[in-house]
């Protein structure tokens, strides 16, 4: 005979195992490829892991909740019988129903006394005999080719010569087994293949506008930009994500067509001084007695001097956007306006007021490329005087170059600032521009994280540059 102890009560094997160490990377070969099917993979993992808490706890609690109850219910029949028999009231059968139904009292010589009709009249139901110092004990008795026995064993005093009642009932067949665990893994299989179906359905769902998308992507072409992603309805991430890349593609689709409006213009603005130079030359080439040497070579030069400054305006605009930052230094906005106008040619008187101590931070040499823009353009179209000014505007340095003459039209203020446009005043006033002049000092102003537009005026043309109060010259330019 053997038995054990309730405290100690016999608990299923889940059969889910104990986790493999593994000695190094998960084989490629494991790894889901998709997002949907590792997110199915996830939470059907995650699912297992939870279940399988829960399922452990479900199995305790219900071993625990069915023995504890096995075991009230046998103390309290071998309470009554206990009380009866310190009463003197031993009958030869005991009386007994489902279901404790094993019930006896023995000596303490461990005789059966008196027993149930289903307890033998023999042989104990224990040889446990509880102390006179814990004379109630709870015992799970096992013996060969039986069932368990739920069993309450009570000393009827503590006498050394005192008599035992035991009472019991057979241990439910589901604690003696694995059957509890296999019901409650099969229930755990079936919710989690559940969640991993309902994962795999949604996830799919969720992602198929995704796939719509990038459907979409893969048929457009630099050759053609036009088309757009479908936008699901709703408000989720993959509708802003949707809206985002209509709005990279409506802006690639612009930069790519300014870029091919660009190199456009500028084959044509290339075109012009190359076809001249080539007349002149084949001029000189085949009628060597009717042209003026020194006119073709002055003549070529010029075309020259225009190809140049094409090119260099070209060079300049890439290195804007293209070189390496400069870094930035302190600079007297004031001093450099003051040094610049003394440096250029005064077809026009210019009345400037610059006084020093307006300190910014940018390039030196790309600000003294920017003023050399706007006063040349001034002395250009000046018809008598030009004012240059430098004030404090709020946090903001303010460079204001202003002429007299026949000004900017509304509708033409910010097309002077594109590439290559020149108005036709400036072609006749100078028709060796490159028109590329206003829309590299945009750039440098960005660059410095100012700006640089034509402000309204009483007469004439008003440029203005701001550029921001010098804080710290951390930031490259």
């Amino acid at each position: 005979m053997r038995h054990r102890a309730y405290v100690q009560p016999k608990v299923g094997v889940l059969g889910w195992g104990r986790p493999r160490k593994t000695g190094g990377d998960v084989s490629p070969l494991l790894q889901p490829r998709s997002i949907r099917a590792r997110y199915t993979v996830v939470a059907a993992a995650f699912s297992l892991i939870i279940l399988s808490l829960l399922g452990t706890t479900l199995d305790l609690t219900i071993r625990y909740k069915v023995q504890s109850d096995s075991f009230d219910q046998a103390e309290r029949i071998a309470s009554q019988w206990s009380a009866a028999a310190r009463t003197g009231y031993v009958p030869e059968r005991i009386p007994a129903s489902a279901p404790v139904e094993l019930v006896q009292i023995v000596d303490d010589h461990m005789r059966v006394v008196s027993a149930s009709r289903m307890a033998s009249t023999t042989v104990p139901l224990s040889r446990i005999r509880p102390p006179a110092d814990d004379r109630f004990q709870r015992r799970i008795e096992c013996q060969e080719h039986s069932p368990c026995v739920v069993l309450m064993a009570i000393r009827l005093t503590p006498a050394p010569d005192a008599g035992v009642v035991y009472a019991g009932l057979p241990e439910p067949g589901f604690l003696s087994t694995h059957s509890l665990e296999y019901f409650i893994g099969a229930g755990i299989g079936v919710i989690v293949a559940i969640a991993a179906w309902t994962t795999w359905v949604l996830v799919g769902r969720t992602l198929r506008p995704v796939e719509a998308i990038r459907a979409r992507m893969s048929e457009i072409t630099v050759s053609d930009l036009s088309l757009r992603v479908p936008v699901p309805p709703g408000r989720d991430e993959i509708t802003q994500l949707s809206a985002t890349a209509n709005q990279t593609l409506a802006r690639l689709e612009g930069a790519v067509e300014q870029q091919r409006q660009f190199a456009s213009t500028t084959s044509h603005e290339l075109r012009t001084p190359l076809a001249g130079l080539r007349t002149q030359l084949e001029e000189a080439l085949h009628y060597p007695d009717d042209v003026d040497p020194k006119e073709t070579i002055r003549s070529a030069l010029s075309s020259t001097d225009r190809l140049e400054a094409i090119v260099n305006d070209l060079l300049l605009l890439a290195r804007l956007r293209t070189d390496d930052p400069t870094p930035p230094e302190p600079i007297d906005l004031g001093q450099l306006v003051c040094a610049e106008v003394r440096s250029i040619n005064h077809r026009v008187p210019m009345d400037v007021r610059a006084p020093s101590g307006l300190a910014i931070c940018g390039s030196r040499m790309q600000l003294i490329r920017v003023l050399d823009n706007l006063l040349t353009n001034a002395q250009r179209h000046a018809e008598g005087t030009i004012e240059v000014t430098v004030e404090q505007d709020g946090d903001q340095a303010v460079v204001a170059v202003l002429d007299d003459g026949p000004g900017v039209a509304p509708a033409d203020r910010e097309r002077i600032f594109e590439r290559f446009v020149r108005l036709d005043e400036s072609r006749r006033r100078d028709p060796g521009g490159s028109g590329l002049g206003l829309a590299i000092s945009r750039d440098i102003a960005r660059a410095h994280h100012g700006t640089l537009r034509v402000e309204d005026s009483p007469r004439g043309a008003r440029f203005a540059l701001r550029l921001p109060l010098m804080g710290t010259c951390a930031e490259d330019i």
